[in-house]
């Protein structure tokens, strides 16, 4: 859409679309009839007095309300809502409306919505969106990204490279094992996030049930309230709440994707600058252009954009789990409005693990530049050979190190000459005349197995 506002609306949303399914107005709808549905069937299976006329037969026919419901019946629900001005109720009046076209049930319509607050419906409906997005849009995603990473991790196992601490030449490592660090940070965010249970309450206007109680005062609500939010809903059900369900999980939630999209956005940066020092090169497609003037050039742009939308994740994931488990006194509305952009940020997380994969499915690890790069800083074996003279009692090993190699780029002849000259055994010389920065890994390899 040429005049959409937000880019996830517009340019991005081939890309995001799947998430429409949950987050858009008409899916926020449609989770609300659900609930109120099978809210409904549950009382009819209490079973309460009044609604002993409902059969189970007719269980079919009441869930087809939400099975078949469409973007018209959405429509409808919006124009009942011009005249109420709510949007929970103009839920409810699209259900009796409902109700009497199916024929037969209009003496049972006053039970729709019964002893219930709109937050028993928005925090069961909003938490069971986020719940099925998690599951069918969000974690095959992660899965894909830790997947290809894992891969990365096997194959480049054994490829040396010189590592980069403070952005100066360090003990080397391998690509693998540098990959393997990043996927086992993944696998535990990614246990976090699925760690979380998703919440849900229904308990009335302030959480105690008072409205249900003064009908049916025999009835364990509790109990019911809990079967229904769990056993129909498959959400964990809070039992003491406010008029709203305080969001914590929520808090804890977006936390835990904040963190998943940290260690991603700490990938594209060490990828991003791999690239520019030419440890990786791109695979070309044919007829994509790096610069409109410099024809030679193929930027990094998957992973400047992941960076960039994984930025925007997570300021917006960062504020809502600031804000949301914040709310005045029994109940405010701030939490409405701020609940609709949960999409958005899960939609810019979502552009960012596609730009990702496909910024690390171009990548050809440039082994030449590896090794060359190994073959000019033979200076970073000051580490193993300082570290067999304490063993062998030399005095002032580091000193005597560090006044040769610091600063100083140094080959593999000045220090078989420094070598030479130290008192050891003659085995540990030739043990350290055999190292070279590409063999001097330590177990790299077998760690980056380990993924």
């Amino acid at each position: 859409m040429l005049t959409a506002i937000s880019p996830i609306d517009g340019r991005y949303r081939g890309k995001t679309e799947p998430l429409a399914n949950y987050f858009s107005e008409y899916a926020l709808i449609r989770y609300r009839v659900r609930v109120e549905i099978e809210y409904f069937i549950a009382l009819c299976e209490l079973p309460l007095p009044q609604l002993a006329g409902v059969g189970s037969e007719r269980f079919d026919q009441l869930r087809d309300i939400y099975r078949t419901f469409d973007e018209a019946k959405a429509q409808r629900v919006k124009d009942i809502e011009k005249v109420t001005n709510h949007d929970v109720k103009a839920v409810e009046y699209f259900i009796k409306e409902a109700f009497d076209a199916i024929g037969g049930l209009e003496p049972y319509k006053e039970f729709i919505h019964f002893g219930l607050t709109s937050q028993d419906i928005n925090n069961t409906s909003v938490p069971l969106s986020l719940k099925e997005a998690l599951e069918e849009c969000y974690y095959p995603l992660l899965e894909q990204l830790i997947g290809q990473l894992k891969q990365y991790a096997e194959t480049w196992k054994d490829v040396p490279m010189l590592a980069k601490t403070h952005g100066q030449p360090a003990s080397p490592t391998t690509l693998g094992k540098e990959i393997a660090n990043v996927v086992q940070r993944m696998q535990q965010a990614r246990a976090r996030i699925a760690g979380v249970a998703i919440l849900g309450k229904m308990n009335g206007a302030v959480g105690n049930y008072n409205a249900h109680l003064s009908a049916y005062p025999d009835v364990d609500w509790p109990a019911f309230s809990q079967q229904v939010v769990e056993g129909r809903l498959g959400l964990t059900f809070n039992p003491l709440t406010t008029q709203i369900e305080p969001h914590d999980y929520m808090a804890d939630l977006f936390h835990a994707l904040v963190s998943f999209n940290t260690v991603l956005l700490d990938l594209c940066r060490d990828i991003w600058s791999y690239i520019s020092i030419g440890y990786f090169t791109q695979k070309l497609k044919a007829g994509e252009v790096g610069s409109s003037t410099m024809p030679h050039k193929v930027n990094p742009i998957d992973f400047e954009n992941a960076e960039g939308n994984l930025g925007l994740a997570n300021a917006l994931l960062s504020h809502l789990a600031q804000k949301l488990p914040v709310s005045r006194w029994q109940r405010d509305l701030t939490d409405s409005t701020v609940l609709r952009n949960v999409g958005v940020a899960l939609g810019y997380s979502l552009l960012a693990y596609d730009s990702a994969q496909r910024g690390l499915g171009k990548l050809q690890v440039a082994e030449a530049a590896l090794a060359a790069d190994l073959d000019a800083n033979w200076e970073v074996l000051a580490e193993p050979i300082q570290t067999v003279m304490r063993r062998y009692g030399v005095e002032k090993p580091y000193e005597k190190l560090k006044e040769l190699t610091r600063g100083r780029h140094i080959g593999q002849a000045d220090l078989s000459t420094f070598i030479d000259g130290l008192d050891i055994p003659e085995t540990a010389r030739a043990q350290l005349r055999a190292l070279t920065p590409a063999s001097y890994i330590g177990r790299a390899e077998a760690l980056a197995k380990k993924v």
